[in-house]
């Protein structure tokens, strides 16, 4: 078989990687599980013809010089795909990891219609976490299809490779290709900002020249997508400070507090059903002032809590809490769940409070228990009361807010009288008072000119005597 049809077999066997290495017969990753072909194992020689069919002589001197090699292939009709060629125990190997030709939307992914949210943000950083094969490349094509469906934006993606092949919509879309369109990321990331682009996407920040580059375009009004290899946001906000020496990260920490939107930690899960393939679980942290306050403070150890306090305002939730949501909605194991989380302890404390006996029984529930949909309704209820309590209260109060700004509205009103007339009557008082010395004044003249008369009426008596 050449490298095409063993391509085409992996696609129609519904597998998400193909390795291929010497000594064993092909390999196809299905729903997380590694299965061989039935097929003779490879030689060196075999995987060594496949490759050089879909690799240039630029791209085959890279290969003898770091012993490794990334790069985009695409089948006609098919699919494209992720390779990455790498030399083990001296002999040529490979793996190739499948990318539709079709960016799926977010039902499709399983994904929160929260982190549609992030596509409609003008600036500030957006980072997709998780292990190798979690999901984030698809999850980013997918933020970036609804970002060039619906605005009139420009999109400029650095990749190593090209994954997922964009065309022009209401956006307009430019991909660089690292070793193909530009050197390096902290090259194409210099090259954008004199590109005008309002949405970057950046592959994966791999040093703190890319890193720092990515803050910085995000303070300086661009909207900045990018990946890291982290299980949690505060292990994400550690391992960027961490590409600096101390002297520098409280800077970065002042710096990731003003730009960080969110980090969605990624982790695909098995579903319960048998051969129903995988689906994520997803931490979500937004850019909340208590958010970025632990920031700065670097007290990262207190984000899962804010994170899981944060559910109903903000949309965030933590690992375990979006394992709980799979559960209730019986897509996943018990089992499952307990073996993906990071913290099973507290993932047990949580479920046994809301389910008192899933342990006992191991599972959520059977699909005919209706016990359990009465219990998921009791909660269901209670929480329905709570709200309605909540909104009785919240109506309570906006009354009596609109009673205190009634009242007071009534005192600027009596007060705005009450100065009325203190202005009439100061001015009452001053035409009073100008009557007063008008006629005071009137009043002393005639007293004067009466003395005046007394005087002069005395001097006759005196001359006539």
């Amino acid at each position: 078989m050449d490298l095409d049809q063993l391509l085409r077999l992996m696609t129609e066997k519904g597998a998400s990687d193909l390795h291929l290495k010497p000594k064993r017969p092909p390999l196809l990753r299905v729903h997380g599980k590694l299965m061989p072909l039935e097929l003779a194992p490879l030689k060196p020689s075999d995987i060594e013809k496949m490759v050089d069919k879909i690799i240039s002589p630029v791209q085959k001197a890279q290969l003898e010089e770091k012993m490794a090699l990334d790069l985009g292939y695409g089948v006609h009709g098919l699919s494209r795909f992720r390779g990455n060629i790498y030399i083990q125990r001296g002999t040529v190997a490979a793996a190739f990891r499948r990318i539709p030709f079709e960016v799926p939307g977010y039902d499709d992914l399983g994904l929160p219609s929260v982190l549609d949210q992030f596509t409609n943000l003008n600036t500030g950083l957006i980072l997709v976490t998780g292990p190798t094969g979690s999901g984030k490349s698809t999850t980013l094509a997918t933020l970036l299809r609804s970002i060039k469906g619906r605005r009139p934006v420009h999109i400029i993606t650095i990749e190593d490779p090209i994954e997922f092949l964009f065309s022009d919509d209401v956006a307009t879309i430019s991909q660089r290709e690292i070793g193909t369109d530009t050197p390096s990321f902290g090259d194409a990331l210099r090259n954008a900002m004199r590109q005008d682009p309002d949405v970057i996407m950046v592959g994966e920040m791999r040093d703190a020249e890319t890193v720092a580059t990515v803050i910085s375009a995000a303070e300086t009004g661009h909207l900045v997508f990018s990946t890291l290899h982290t299980n949690s946001a505060a292990q994400t906000i550690d391992r960027i400070l961490d590409h600096f020496p101390g002297n520098h990260q409280n800077q970065i920490r002042q710096q990731l507090s003003q730009v960080l939107q969110g980090v969605v930690s990624m982790k695909l899960v098995e579903k319960k059903e048998e051969g129903a393939g995988l689906t994520p679980a997803l931490e979500i942290m937004r850019g909340s002032p208590r958010i970025s306050e632990l920031i700065v403070r670097g007290q990262t150890k207190e984000l899962l809590e804010e994170i899981e306090g944060s559910v109903a305002y903000y949309g965030m939730q933590s690992l375990n809490q979006s394992l709980m949501a799979l559960l209730a909605h019986d897509v996943i194991s018990y089992q499952e769940a307990m073996h993906q989380s990071a913290d099973p302890e507290d993932l047990s404390l949580k479920l046994r409070r809301m389910f008192p006996d899933i342990e006992e029984r191991g599972e959520m529930s059977a699909a005919a228990d209706f016990s359990q949909i009465l219990e998921l309704m009791e909660i269901r209820k209670l929480y329905e009361e709570q709200e309605e309590k909540t909104r009785l209260r919240m109506g309570e109060k906006e009354e009596m807010i609109s009673n205190l700004e009634r009242t007071i509205t009534d005192r600027d009103h009596a007060l705005t009288e009450l100065r009325g007339e203190v202005d009439e009557a100061s001015a009452q008082r001053e035409k009073m008072k100008a009557e007063y010395d008008r006629l005071r004044s009137e009043a002393q003249e005639k007293i004067d000119k009466l003395g005046e008369r007394i005087r002069q009426l005395n001097q006759k008596l005196l001359q006539a005597s």
